[in-house]
């Protein structure tokens, strides 16, 4: 691989690295969601400053092509932050409908009450004099 190879390659890892620290920064990123992107782009910062060590652990656990293990590892990651936001969605789903059951009976409660006052509000002009 050419020196301006890894040198984008390195420059586009800092450049996402930077993006997500910002989006902490700003809080529009929870730290929940953030650790699997700063661990991602930290590898592959680390990845590119020393291609060497990618082509070791690729040696290491038996991979051929240091690319597989970096794709390999980049689709586990994913799969890891869909199994977490999959995991969110069911917990949200769950309090929006508890949420919405809330909402309908106390829609149900105010229907009642303000039947309840008109019923007494009729009960009152029945009982009252309408030629004073």
């Amino acid at each position: 691989m050419t020196a301006t190879a890894y040198l984008v390659g390195i420059a586009g890892a800092v450049l996402m690295l930077s993006v997500v620290i910002e989006l902490l920064r700003r809080r529009r990123l929870r730290e929940r969601h953030a650790v699997w992107w700063l661990i991602a782009t930290t590898l592959a910062v680390i990845a590119g400053l020393f291609p060497g060590l990618l082509v070791w652990v690729a040696d290491l656990v038996g991979v051929v092509l240091p690319a597989n293990l970096v794709f390999f590892v980049s689709i586990g990651m994913l799969v890891l932050v869909a199994i977490q936001h999959s995991a969110e969605l069911t917990d949200l789903e769950s309090e929006t409908r508890v949420l919405a059951e809330r909402t309908a009976l106390l829609e149900e409660r105010i229907r009642l009450l303000e039947a309840g006052q008109r019923a007494q509000l009729s009960e009152a002009d029945e009982g009252s004099d309408p030629a004073i």
